[in-house]
């Protein structure tokens, strides 16, 4: 009875060890990707739509820019990496990368698109 015991106390440590306290509060709700569209001249591009991809899954989020060319993709994972542009009339910004190996829990990437 005590080996039994011993052994499922063992095993309860080691799996608290390699996973974590099963009941601990997790405040973690992942990143934040935000920033802001413009044009060359710094100009918001309202109506812009900003493209966020799970490079892993190859989903795609959007997100509309407001009249603030302002844009916010929350609870983003921080074990992946994403990729955001932005397209206005046609025209595409550089695309950028959320790295997974940076850990800032929130990332400003500001895009700016040549409307010319």
């Amino acid at each position: 009875m005590k080996k039994a015991l011993i052994i499922v106390l063992t095993l309860l440590v080691v799996s608290l060890t390699a996973y974590g306290d099963p009941f601990e509060k997790k405040s973690d709700n992942g990143r934040v990707l935000q920033g802001r569209v413009t044009d060359r001249q710094e100009g918001a591009l309202a109506n812009a739509v900003v493209y966020l991809t799970n490079t892993r899954t190859r989903a795609v989020k959007t997100y509309i820019v407001g009249q603030d060319g302002g844009y916010r993709f929350p609870s983003l994972s921080p074990n992946i990496d994403y990729e955001v542009y932005a397209q206005f009339n046609g025209k595409k910004s550089d695309t950028k990368t959320v790295s997974q190996f940076d850990n800032r829990p929130q990332v400003n990437i500001n895009l700016k698109v040549d409307t010319k």
